[in-house]
């Protein structure tokens, strides 16, 4: 185990978790304004960008705990394959909106495609910073010279 390389991956796992959340917070809000170009219609756009930023911060402040989980499992586990953290993301999303469902019914909730959409998208985010080094921290990179 490396104590540079731990620390490193940290600083990562941070900056890759907030712009994981800025992602999907911004894909939920354009989805919901779906604003063109800034220069067709201003206060809409103003008005997406605002809500992706708040979008953001209320995700990240649910979804903490079980992408918490997720990052833990994926670098003790060594998972850096895209598949994994994209099939993370999109699990988080989805649990978090079920769990969120007043109704007890046996039905899939309605936008439960686009929560998961986001879901993918923090996902895919996540392993672009953070999650193709998972667990490089905990390699052994000492090189043997052929000596036993």
């Amino acid at each position: 185990m490396d104590g540079g390389k731990l620390v490193l991956q940290l600083i990562k796992i941070v900056f890759g978790f907030v712009f994981a959340l800025l992602g999907c917070g911004m894909f939920l809000a354009w989805g919901f304004f779906q604003a063109t170009h800034p220069q067709d219609d201003v206060v809409a756009y103003a008005a997406m960008f605002g809500t992706g930023l708040v979008s953001a911060s209320v995700t990240g402040a649910i979804a903490l705990f079980p992408a918490g989980i997720a990052i833990a499992v994926s670098e003790l586990g060594r998972f850096r394959g895209v598949l994994f953290h994209l099939a993370a993301g999109g699990g988080v999303a989805f649990l978090l909106w079920t769990l969120g469902s007043v109704d007890n019914s046996a039905e899939i909730r309605p936008g439960s495609s686009i929560a998961v959409a986001g879901g993918f998208m923090a996902g895919a985010i996540y392993w672009a910073i953070a999650g193709r080094t998972a667990g490089f921290w905990l390699e052994n990179n000492t090189q043997q010279d052929g000596a036993k």
